[in-house]
């Protein structure tokens, strides 16, 4: 069965509180969400003022049985419960939606913090590609504030690594733009109980 491991999770609050999961999914497993993402996936385009990139909700598509434990009870009750405990919350945590993004050349996530208002309070995101260097852009950038020159801390996208953070009007982050490849991430989105 797929199931994410944080074994490795580091915790910060430096720009704003987040976790990186180095290994999050098991290499095969995460080779085959990857091969079905370039291969299977019904993939729309998304314009907005602030980014441009290719999206689905897995919760709203077909998905083959290889993939299909990324949106089961078990896994995402294994998200849940680390995002809780990682972030010491002591509410429930609302799923919101699991979706995957592909980032291809030329595309650009700006400076934004995700901050709805409530509506979504919590992210986690699941990197999965070829292998990804500097060179080929697509670095996730974490700022201070909402000026470039607040940049506190750069991740790299690399294979089966995650990434969450606490949404808030804090959380500023960005993505570089893409000079070679493919970016695909998978995206746990929670909400805090009303």
């Amino acid at each position: 069965m797929m199931l994410p491991t944080f074994q490795r999770a580091r915790t910060s609050a430096d720009p704003f509180p987040h976790l990186r999961v180095p290994g999050i999914l098991a290499r095969e497993a995460a080779d085959r969400v990857l091969r079905w993402l370039k291969t299977r996936a019904p993939w729309t385009l998304r314009v907005e003022s602030f980014y441009e990139q290719h999206e689905i909700s897995l919760l709203a598509a077909e998905l083959d049985p290889e993939v299909a434990a990324l949106v089961s009870p078990a896994f995402v009750e294994a998200v849940r419960r680390e995002l809780r405990s990682r972030f010491a919350l002591g509410d429930e945590l609302v799923l919101v939606d699991i979706g995957a993004h592909r980032l291809t050349s030329g595309q650009t996530i700006r400076i934004h913090n995700d901050f709805l208002g409530g509506a979504e309070t919590h992210r986690l995101l699941i990197q999965l590609n070829d292998g990804w260097s500097a060179e080929r852009g697509g670095l996730l950038m974490l700022f201070a504030d909402e000026a470039p020159e607040s940049l506190r801390s750069v991740v790299m996208p690399t294979h089966a690594s995650g990434f969450a953070f606490e949404i808030s009007p804090a959380s500023f982050h960005a993505v570089s733009s893409i000079k070679d490849g493919e970016r695909y991430t998978l995206v746990y989105t929670f909400r805090r109980p009303a």
